[in-house]
């Protein structure tokens, strides 16, 4: 989840042989589903923002004040209940039509609850055993497994926020063999099987290996599904590290972290196949539209997710090869992306603390954007 604001900050201008905000794409214009807020005219989300210097370390004070409680704290519990009665009763039938994915002896089936989570439901379908990534919302997962008839063997949290594992409890009194995998690092409910970094869990015939992926929070982790046994490319269960064409916030680690856990991804191979915690598919790819305004694939691959949007379909999943051409977060190495936001390697700066510098102005600019 990402349930704060980021602070705002003043922003330097960029490159005027290339302003990545000075004007917006044609393709912003497209009618977009409501909730998913496209630049205001006149208005560029990268504007310097006003008020002072101590009203700025106020607003980040209070920000990570926020975060703390969300996070840390029972009031946080709290908050999520209600996200997940309102979410019941403004979706009552989910954010997006489910579209279930079917290879030789696998199933998964994308489960949207809340107002934009993804939980997933894979399955082994020759024993009927599964497990689910992410429960957010107890009650849609259940009504899932009863549909498909399947036992619940494992839940697999990619981190604690309670958008990502507050279905925990419920699904474990009605699974009692249940187990349910995590990091120790973060404070996953009901966790039973702490895992380490490249750990395996089978379930029935199913290879899940566990990644740490730090940086949104302490111990996030990403799951990746070994397609070998069905003939297919592995499948990367994302969580809060990696969207299409977005990223999570570093809520707990920095942009060096963070950078580290995207690269560890990306090494995954190009065919592999994105599953993300969340539908940000069009907000995410219209702010990278007014980063490279002269990405084709971008351009196309907004015009396709502005149509699955109009009529909520699903825009999951993506593939790692697929997210390298037009996701700004996996862009960090690319000149033109460079170019666009001002920023230049200086003479003895190691690559890597360039491209973490690249990926702070990405997210800074991202959370201005999103702030609009």
């Amino acid at each position: 989840m990402d349930p704060l604001p980021a602070p705002a900050a003043r922003c330097r201008s960029p490159s005027p042989r290339r302003s990545a905000f000075s004007r917006v794409s044609p393709l912003t214009c497209a009618a977009a589903p409501a909730g998913v807020r496209l630049p205001a005219a006149g208005r560029s989300p990268c504007s310097p923002v006003s008020g002072s210097h101590r009203h700025r370390r106020r607003a980040r004070v209070s920000a990570f004040a926020r975060y703390s409680l969300y996070a840390r704290t029972r009031l946080g519990y709290l908050f999520y209940q209600r996200q997940v009665k309102k979410a019941r009763e403004r979706y009552p039938h989910g954010h997006s039509v489910p579209q279930p994915y079917c290879f030789p002896g696998l199933k998964i089936l994308p489960i949207p609850v809340l107002s934009n989570n993804y939980s997933y439901l894979v399955i082994d379908t020759g024993s009927s055993q599964a497990a689910v990534i992410d429960p957010s919302d107890p009650l849609a997962v259940q009504a899932a497994i009863e549909e498909e008839g399947v036992m619940l063997e494992a839940i697999f949290c990619t981190h604690k926020h309670w958008d990502h594992s507050g279905g925990n409890w419920e699904l474990c009194q009605k699974h009692s063999s249940c187990r349910v995998y995590g990091s120790a690092l973060d404070a996953i409910p009901q966790l039973t099987h702490p895992l380490a970094d490249r750990e395996k869990v089978s379930v029935g015939c199913l290879t899940f290996e566990a990644l740490a992926t730090p940086g949104h929070t302490v111990g996030h982790m990403v799951y990746v599904l070994d397609g070998g046994p069905f003939g297919s490319p592995p499948r990367l269960f994302s969580g809060d590290l990696l969207f299409l064409a977005g990223c999570g916030r570093p809520f707990e680690g920095s942009p060096e972290t963070m950078l580290a856990s995207l690269d560890l991804a990306m090494s995954l191979g190009e065919d592999t196949l994105l599953w993300p915690g969340h539908e940000y598919a069009l907000e995410c790819l219209t702010f990278a539209s007014l980063l490279e305004l002269d990405n084709s694939a971008l351009e196309q691959k907004l015009q396709w997710a502005v149509q699955q949007r109009q009529e909520k379909r699903s825009t999951c999943p993506s593939t790692l090869g697929e997210e390298q051409t037009y996701n700004p977060f996996l862009r960090t190495h690319r000149p033109e992306l460079q170019e666009a936001l001002g920023l230049w390697q200086a003479r003895g700066e190691d690559p890597d603390a360039f491209r973490a510098r690249v990926l702070k102005e990405v997210r800074r600019r991202k959370d201005l954007y999103q702030a609009t």
